[in-house]
């Protein structure tokens, strides 16, 4: 062996030596109360770290527990815990001054709890804030120079691996988890921007991802920290994550591309967002269209409460514009919104009626028609409560027949409606909230009919209650006479009513049952004999007014007669 490699091998031996032996020449376990000290004191919170020991070959110091102290006003838990932390720190200046200069934090399944209080702060509000160090700091404790921040850069490499973050608010039991979490920001300073991004595992299924810039840290409130940063979300469940009440059945799947700028508590997001398989109402069926968002909206930290600037919303080729506020309560947020519709057209809006509890009859789609109204949503984002009125202008319901449905109705025996169903115009009031969905003062005109009025309700299970009336343009063809049993009672009601024998101008009331897929028209034998009351009545003077006997007696003939066949 030449002399020259056996030096390289002695200078091998002694660097492997020492690199064995320094991690227990050093009493790097004596540094512990410095670090955590002095990160107690950065944070404003009382900060323990397990053992610590030396990586030589990683230039770290490693510790298998981490947990920091939550804000007393909110919890006497951990804010966070780690499985384990890794702190990288320079050799040189450790081995031999025994000064701790900090290069890169790794934290190893971290999890922390956010809380949010009823005022509006958070519980990591308070971080680093300078009322909170002055406590946390040991009295009379010398750090000899040594310190976690120097020249404002607290670490050049901050990084939390396969982490969870639990979501929720003081008083309530309601928490939302994402999991898997990565955090890593560079150049981590305290008074200045930094690079950081954020992943993580949505409630419920779906990823988030966020990058961008945040800093300098707000030293007042941690929370209203600057940031400049992108977010995209994908498949984000809204009833996993508390949008939409689940034990309703209510859901939706949510992508999401959008900005978010927030300075001194003032946060602007702007984007876009798309809402799949939508289900706003119990015993509706998941919308079969997309609903797509572009919005705009500020939100201020300190009122807890946010404004929607004027935003689009699209179905297909139909747009709305919304625009509201809302404000922030415990769990979820209150909304105060208003949507308003102009030229929307029909055909584009039908892949979405199931969302909210209306599925057109089997075998018929609206294929004409524009809809205008204006609707005002309310309430908790879980419980929304949407009212307002609609009109549905020329159109069209192909594949439908209401001539041939409502032939129960022996009066309208004959009228001939056509294999579809146009629509000249259709007003109505709705309400829909997670419950169902109630109509109120609904009006149209279905010109080879006549103008219909009315009010129901679809509930939970989907089943129509509606009472009608429908006031005829003109008698059926071959209802005048006495040849058939509904000539005959064409020809009285045409007469109390002011039609005269054969004549137009009839009342009609009825009854819609079944399902909105499976509807059934029936006479409303009641209203029948109510009408004729009416008239009889309004005719005679009070001397000659039907008695309750008479009443009762006209009912049961109208219920004979109706139940006949012609």
């Amino acid at each position: 062996m030449s002399r020259t490699i056996r030096k390289v091998a002695i200078a091998a031996a002694i660097l492997l030596l020492l690199l064995l032996v320094l991690p227990f020449l050093i009493p790097v376990d004596s540094l512990r109360p410095l670090i955590e000290s002095q990160a107690s004191a950065a944070l404003g919170r009382k900060v323990q770290i397990g053992g610590l020991r030396l990586s030589i070959l990683r230039g770290s110091l490693y510790a298998e527990d981490l947990s920091i102290a939550d804000d007393p006003k909110f919890s006497h838990s951990p804010f966070l815990t780690a499985k384990s932390l890794r702190v990288g720190v320079g050799l040189v200046p450790l081995i031999f001054s025994r000064a701790l200069k900090v290069t890169a934090i790794t934290m190893d399944e971290p999890q922390a709890t956010l809380l949010h209080g009823p005022a509006g702060a958070w519980n990591y509000s308070s971080l680093g804030s300078p009322s909170t160090k002055a406590d946390s700091a040991p009295a009379g404790l010398r750090l000899g120079g040594a310190s976690l921040i120097q020249g404002g850069v607290f670490v050049k490499h901050l990084e939390l691996q396969d982490g969870k973050i639990i979501v929720g608010s003081v008083g309530s039991d309601k928490r939302s988890t994402y999991q898997n979490v990565e955090i890593v920001a560079t150049d981590f300073s305290i008074d200045s921007r930094f690079p950081v991004t954020v992943s993580a595992s949505l409630p419920g299924g779906g990823k988030m991802k966020l990058d961008g810039y945040a800093g300098p840290v707000d030293k007042n409130d941690a929370a209203r920290t600057p940031v400049d940063v992108r977010l995209h979300a994908s498949s984000l469940n809204l009833a996993a994550t508390g949008f939409l009440d689940p034990s309703l059945g209510l859901g939706g799947i949510v992508d999401m591309d959008c900005t978010i700028a927030s300075r001194s508590g003032e946060t602007a997001i702007q984007g876009t967002l798309r809402i799949a398989d939508a289900l706003l109402v119990a015993g509706g069926a998941p919308s079969a269209v997309p609903v797509i968002v572009d919005f705009s909206t500020r939100y201020d930290q300190r009122r807890d409460s946010g404004v929607i600037n004027p935003s689009a919303v699209k179905i297909g080729n139909a747009t709305a514009h919304l625009s509201g506020t809302y404000v922030s309560r415990g769990d979820s947020a209150v909304v105060d919104l208003k949507l308003a519709a102009n030229g929307m057209p029909a055909q584009d809006i039908e892949g979405f009626l199931p969302a909210i509890g209306v599925s057109l009859p089997k075998g018929s789609s609206l294929t004409a028609g524009t809809l205008e109204g204006s609707l005002n949503i309310k309430g908790p984002t879980h419980r929304l409560v949407t009212e307002g009125a609609l009109t549905l202008s020329n159109g069209k319901l192909a594949g439908f027949n209401l001539g041939s449905r409502m032939s129960a109705i022996s009066i309208l025996a004959g009228i001939d409606t056509g294999s579809d169903l146009t629509i000249e115009q259709l007003t109505a009031n709705l309400r829909i909230a997670p419950d169902g969905l109630r109509v109120d003062s609904l009006n149209g005109l279905v010109p080879p009919l006549g103008s219909l009025v009315g009010t129901g309700t679809i509930d939970a299970k989907n089943r129509l209650d509606f009472k009608m009336v429908v006031r005829l343009h003109s008698l059926p063809p071959g209802a005048a006479g006495t040849t058939s049993i509904a000539g005959a009672l064409g020809d009285i009601l045409g007469q109390v009513t002011g039609g005269g024998k054969g004549g137009g101008g009839m009342n009609v009331p009825f009854l819609i049952e079944g399902t909105t897929s499976d509807p059934r028209f029936v006479p409303d034998v009641g209203g029948l004999a109510e009408e004729v009351l009416k008239s009889k009545i309004g005719s005679a003077s009070p001397a000659s007014a039907g008695t309750e006997q008479q009443k009762e007696n006209s009912l049961s003939a109208l219920g004979d007669l109706l139940k006949k066949k012609p």
